[in-house]
């Protein structure tokens, strides 16, 4: 068994509940969609943003009552319009906007943008993307490119590519190549995006640990006890995440597929609850099944929420099995990385004569209260936390 000093001990506890605790606050990773349709002397492109990102950036919410109404956005347009336009170039093609309205989507409300230009889009453009760098780090922007007679090319747009908003328009129109990102199709750009999505995915992230939290401990009549091998923790690891991974893969698919759509107003309220339902179950055992059990069923709600990515892309059938194909496996590397370095903290941790007190009861207490602050928040539709 290797072995941690007292101080180590206390140093992981506080770094293990810390990161609990900075779960609320952080930004939930977003995208925004641009649908381009180009043809011979003429470019059509659609462009989907979030209000929710928008109000972030640029406060629409004007009142501060914690919700968007239809006259704030309304009096807003002109600065979201003016806002969009000045972290979005594409090579060759000067961008103006046509027509503008709002869509309701599962995870949300969107702004779209209608944009046309008359130029010849080139074989492989490059685009100068940088909404959003200055206030979420996260974000990206998801291209789908259209020609006639040619397949369409899929491409991810990293913001953060961009040193600034100016030189990146500026390049993007001159052709000088600082700055931009090109849009050229990647056949593994959904890799990545599964990746970020889990990670920046912090209400999944909390869920996964409040599970990992007593997986190197063995409950008894007398109460938990620390297990002896690693291969005795591992087991149970193993069969949590794979009944999670399995569970979430299901309504990802039928989701994406939209099989079965269900909206975000009932589906992030209710990923809070498995978060508070799974702590519980830490402190006092509340469940009459075993964990792996409950942990598929849900599995099933948490699949609902890394769906908006696809689902949006309306993408045709071969394009879309592989872009899923990927998306699914990023998910799974981002959510092994976390699994290893939480299995490797805790089995560290477990035979620490306080564990049972500050990890396991004080780490689920952590993430009970911060998922029930996540469901005031998504059911009242008002700002308790800071982001």
């Amino acid at each position: 068994m290797v072995r941690i000093g007292r101080c180590a001990r206390r140093a992981l506890v506080a770094v293990g509940l810390a990161a609990l605790a900075s779960t609320a606050f952080a930004h939930k990773s977003s995208d925004s969609y641009l649908q381009i349709d180009a043809a011979p002397g003429k470019l059509a492109v659609r462009w989907d943003i979030a209000l929710r990102d928008l109000d972030i950036a640029i406060d629409l919410d004007t009142d501060g009552d914690g919700k968007l109404t239809w006259g704030e956005v309304r009096a807003a347009w002109p600065r979201i319009e003016s806002y969009a336009m000045a972290h979005l170039a594409i090579e060759g093609c000067e961008l103006s906007p046509v027509e503008r309205g709002l869509e309701r989507r599962n995870d949300g409300t969107y702004a779209v943008l209608h944009l046309t230009s008359a130029c010849t889009l080139p074989p492989q453009p490059k685009i100068a993307y940088t909404l959003f760098a200055e206030v979420d780090p996260t974000h990206r922007g998801i291209a789908k490119i259209q020609r006639p007679g040619q397949p369409l090319s899929l491409s991810v747009l990293d913001p953060s590519h961009a040193a600034t908003v100016a030189s990146a328009a500026a390049s993007a129109a001159n052709g000088t190549g600082a700055g931009e990102v090109a849009a050229a199709p990647s056949r593994w750009e959904f890799l990545g995006e599964g990746i970020r999505h889990i990670l920046g995915g912090y209400d999944h992230v909390l869920f996964l640990l409040c599970l990992l939290l007593p997986a190197v401990m063995r409950r008894t009549a007398e109460g938990w006890r620390p297990v002896e091998r690693l291969s005795q923790a591992i087991l149970p690891v193993v069969g949590i995440v794979s009944a999670f991974t399995v569970a979430h893969s299901i309504t990802l698919t039928l989701a994406a597929l939209k099989l079965v759509s269900l909206p975000s107003s009932f589906i992030e309220p209710a990923i809070a609850v498995t978060i508070v339902l799974a702590a519980l179950d830490n402190i006092w055992p509340i469940f009459p099944v075993r964990r792996i059990v409950v942990t598929f069923f849900f599995g099933l709600i948490h699949g609902f929420g890394f769906a908006s990515v696809l689902a949006e892309l309306n993408l045709p059938t071969a394009d879309f099995a592989w872009a899923l194909l990927q998306f699914n496996v990023g998910l799974e590397l981002g959510q092994l990385m976390i699994v290893i370095v939480a299995t490797a903290v805790l089995f560290n941790l477990r035979g620490w004569s306080r564990y049972r007190t500050l990890v396991i009861r004080g780490g689920s207490l952590v993430a009970l209260i911060i998922a029930g602050l996540w469901f005031i928040e998504r059911t009242a539709n008002v700002k308790i936390l800071p982001f």
